[in-house]
């Protein structure tokens, strides 16, 4: 395989390179193409969603990216430097710059173009893939901002920067019509054409292509069981429905598999997490809440510190002076070679629980809720049969809780441990319940991103008034 990091040096300046070619082909260099077939367009932007979106991993240019940022606010990671820092809730308008920019100019401008490429060659099953993609990275682009550029927006080098915003509540229906829209087109025949080895999430399997489609259908109407013009059980139903087409089982999940030792292509996490990072640790948060559980998963997700315990950092205290003390992610989430989760079948388990719970009341829920920790324990490869596990889970029933979403919320968070949207379940039902870190830049925790200061500066909008304590429309 390719190197991770020459993947997306390509495919950063695919768009440019294409956009400005109707102007420059007077003299057509023969030894470098401006046009690619789909397949080198597909493996560079599952790359870029996987290492830079999902893993949050810009530490080779000093930036954090959304599931880094979202980590540290959820108290998952902590950062072992004097504050104030990012851990700490100071997150400028720069400092999201290259995360805003990834989304926009490295993926969702590129998966337009595989989009177009499709339609063009009746590649179809590139096209079912562009738009489910693109709903996945316009999803998580929309749920950190707000009111984002789109329809208007993906218009190459000389549109992308100064284009109108659209609603979030039109841009969610806009994700449900584009799922919608991949199912259909993945019906047709699928082309001369075929994902394979460019498709690191699922080798061309369409039927698990399509899974995804009804996993992300399912996670944006639980997004709206709060927003105003939606209800609960109407949000619910729909999210029920779309998860009887989707993943079955653990290996219908979306994972990025192709990681590797070799330079450059290693694993998000590991490099977010190296030596030079920084000291990125786990935070107390998490350890503690796993300590005092006596959760089994806690060896497969953290190592001892060199005290020889399990020990998580404190966010927002000044730096340590042996970073070594604390725990940090074990090789499951860390190891060069980890896999990165892209959506994973305990959290449709855990979205089913909090379905039926609204539609059918805890008991039914309960059912879900031991299959979404059976699936998280799997996963992990820990032993469901083991003592440790059966004690835990014997703790752990829903069936006649006081606070049962509090309890799917708390093991969901844990079963998508670094996942964006972690930061989505808290804005939403308020779980897990999270205090104010020490010296922290804000008085609250933030609820939103930062607009980015490329777009204050060149592309000036009303929205960018959005202050860190204003909710997003669904969250509102």
């Amino acid at each position: 395989m390719k190197k991770i990091s020459i993947y997306i040096f390509f495919f950063s300046f695919l768009v440019s390179i294409i956009s400005c070619s109707k102007y420059l082909d007077v003299n057509k260099d023969p030894n470098n193409p401006t046009d690619v077939n789909e397949s080198l367009i597909l493996a560079p932007v599952i790359a870029s969603i996987s290492t830079n979106v999902a893993g949050g991993s810009f530490s080779q240019l000093n930036y954090n990216g959304v599931a880094m940022i979202t980590s540290y606010w959820m108290q998952q990671i902590a950062l072992n430097q004097d504050q104030p820092q990012i851990d700490g809730y100071k997150c400028r308008p720069d400092d999201v710059d290259q995360a805003w920019l990834t989304m926009y100019a490295t993926i969702l401008e590129n998966l337009k173009l595989l989009d177009a490429k499709a339609v063009k060659s009746g590649n179809n099953s590139y096209g079912v893939i562009s738009k489910i993609l693109t709903a996945y990275t316009l999803g998580i682009t929309t749920d950190m901002w707000g009111d984002v550029p789109f329809s208007k927006a993906l218009n190459g080098l000389n549109g992308q920067y100064k284009s109108v915003y659209d609603k979030q509540e039109d841009i969610y229906k806009n994700l449900q019509a584009m799922l919608d829209s991949a199912i259909a087109q993945n019906q047709k025949p699928a082309g001369g054409s075929l994902p394979k080895g460019d498709d690191f999430i699922y080798g061309g399997n369409m039927v698990k292509w399509q899974k995804f489609a009804y996993a992300l259908k399912a996670r944006y109407y639980m997004h709206l069981t709060k927003a105003v013009g939606y209800t609960p059980i109407g949000q619910a139903n729909l999210a029920l429905n779309a998860i009887s087409k989707s993943f079955d089982k653990e290996s219908d999940e979306a994972n990025y598999k192709s990681y590797t030792a070799s330079p450059g292509s290693e694993s998000p996490w590991f490099v977010n997490t190296e030596d030079g990072q920084g000291g990125v640790v786990l935070a107390s948060n998490l350890i503690d809440s796993l300590i005092i559980r006596n959760d089994p998963r806690l060896g497969v997700i953290a190592t001892k510190g060199n005290g020889g315990n399990y020990l998580g950092r404190p966010t927002g205290e000044n730096a340590a002076p042996d970073v070594k003390i604390y725990s940090t992610l074990n090789t499951f989430y860390a190891d060069a070679g980890a896999k990165q989760l892209i959506m994973s079948f305990a959290e449709l388990q855990f979205l089913k629980a909090e379905a039926n719970l609204i539609v059918n009341g805890s008991t039914i829920a309960n059912v879900d809720y031991v299959n979404a920790m059976t699936a998280g324990f799997n996963r992990l490869g820990v032993n469901i049969a083991d003592a440790s596990v059966i004690s835990f889970m014997a703790n752990r029933n829903i069936a006649y809780s006081q606070n049962a979403l509090k309890a799917i919320i708390e093991d969901k968070v844990i079963a998508n441990l670094l996942s964006p949207e972690n930061y989505n379940d808290w804005r939403r039902t308020g779980y897990p319940i999270l205090n104010l870190v020490q010296n922290a830049f804000t008085p609250t925790i933030p609820v939103r991103f930062p607009y980015p200061l490329n777009e204050r500066t060149s592309n000036v909008q009303p929205e960018h008034i959005a202050k860190f304590s204003t909710p997003v429309w669904w969250a509102k």
